[in-house]
Parts: structure tokens; sequence; C-alpha cells
């Protein structure tokens, strides 16, 4: 009988936040792949979880793919974890995935914590649509040139980005998006000196240089879009307009019209209109 492969997520941060599923999964499986050992193996101990580890990282995650799938071909149950997080986001653990899944094997996802969705939940920045690019490149121009893409993108930019670096990128968003564009640095997630500071980027670059401290951390980044309208103030005229424009015609033609008069995405609108 062939087993399964797990992806499990595990605590960003705060231990308590691993899901009884996923403490029940890692306690069940056969074997457990792991991004660091050492650094996973604290989290086993604090919930007794005797399964074996091994490791499982970028620099031999294709030499040890597919004698993991014979593995689980013979009838045993493996599951993958990271540092942090749900896997594969800018971890390990695609190429075992795809390879899986080409194989028949059953894929089954333990849902959990995700640092960029954390961030994005609190950091007052449009979450309704946006996009995730993992890591932004380490060399200067490549970053500049990949940043400039993102000067009237109309939706969230998200980013990790690490302490050596992330002085080096404010300067650079600086340069690109200029000082009245938001963004949002958060560190420390879920841990005791988590920050999620939301700001121009000039009081950004401030937070940066006053304490050296400040620069330590994993940070996700979060960029606001390149928005023209003031959205609390066309939300207040939608709510106002909707009602007069739906009793003279259909939803549809409503919310193009209203789309038009407010600035805000006609789905949106027409999300709004069906409820008047």
């Amino acid at each position: 009988m062939t087993g399964k492969l797990f992806i499990v997520a595990t605590p960003i941060g705060n231990l308590n936040d691993i899901t009884f599923r996923a403490v029940d999964v890692l306690k069940n499986v056969d074997i457990v792949l792991a991004e660091d050992t050492r650094h996973s193996k604290k989290l086993f101990t604090h919930f007794e979880i005797t399964t074996p580890i091994r490791a499982f990282h970028e620099h031999n995650e294709r030499e040890k793919t597919k004698a993991i799938i014979d593995e689980i071909h013979s009838g045993k149950s493996i599951a993958l974890i990271s540092d942090a997080g749900t896997p594969l986001i800018s971890d390990p653990g695609y190429y075992l995935v795809a390879y899986a899944k080409k194989e028949g094997i059953d894929v089954t996802p333990i849902p959990g914590p995700s640092a960029l969705i954390t961030a994005l939940s609190a950091s007052g920045l449009a979450s309704d649509s946006f996009t995730f690019f993992g890591f932004l490149p380490s060399k200067q121009t490549a970053r500049v040139k990949f940043l400039q893409k993102l000067i009237s993108s109309s939706e969230t930019s998200i980013f990790y980005e690490s302490p050596k670096r992330i002085l080096a990128t404010l300067t650079d968003m600086l340069s690109i998006f200029g000082s009245v564009r938001e963004v949002c640095l958060a560190k420390e997630l879920t841990k005791s000196f988590e920050t999620i500071y939301t700001d121009k980027i000039p009081s950004l670059i401030e937070y940066l240089t006053t304490d050296p401290a400040h620069q330590k951390g994993e940070f996700v980044i979060l960029i606001s879009s390149d928005d023209k309208i003031d959205l609390m103030d066309a939300e207040n005229k939608l709510d106002k307009l909707l009602p007069i424009l739906c009793a003279e015609m259909g939803a549809s033609k409503a919310a193009k019209l209203a789309a038009k008069i407010t600035g805000i995405d006609k789905r949106h609108c027409y999300k709004k209109a069906i409820e008047v």
C-alpha cells in the first residue's frame, strides 16, 4: 500500500500557533523531513513528538527525492516541514511535491501559519488583490530593475527580505517609488518583539537607522498599490451612490457606472450592488 506525503505548516514564532491536526500528523507519520533538524527538534521536544526526523533542504532535495518517493510507494507516510510557516513558500519542497504528484501519490496539505498572510492581515494595506514575489534579488542592479516594474502596480506587492539587505532595499524603494507610497515592514511575527509598521518610506528608513536592533529579524515587506484614489472616500461615495443607481437600472449596469464615477474596481461595485 502506498503511503502519503503530508505538507505540514509549523509556527513562524509562537509555538502555540501550531494546529492540533499538525501535531497529530507529525506524531503518526513514519518520517518527518525538516529543513534544519536542529531547529525542528525544539518544536518536537515541546510537543513530545518522537518521530524520526531527517534533513531535507535546498542542497539535497533533488538528490533525495527519488528515495523518498520509493519509501512512500513502499507504504510509509512522510511529512515535510520547513523551519517556520508553510513549506514551499520560499522554502524547499517544490521538486518533491511535483514528483509525488506525477507518481500518483496523495499529497495532503496541513494548513497553518504563513508569514506573508500574517503580515498582510495586519498591514492596513489592500488585501483583496496581491502578489507574493518571494525574496528580492540580492544584487542592487537586479533589485532596482525588478522594483521598477511595480511602479504602476494596481495591487499590493509582498516580499521577504533579510536583515543585512533591509536598509539598502528601502533606500532603493525610496528612489523608485518616492516619498508618498505606503509600505509595511513586518518582522518577528508572533514573537515577543513583533513589529508591524506601516508608513511612508522615509519614516521607515528613519525607524531602521535610529537603532541597529531595528534591522534585525527576517522581514516581510508590503508595498501598497499605485492608488490614485482615496479608498475610504470612494467607498463612502459608493455607499451613497449605489442605492440611487440600482433603483434606476440593473445591478450590472449600476456597478459599471459606479466604478467609472468612484474609481473602484467594477467587481467590487457589483458585489455591493447585488447586496443593495
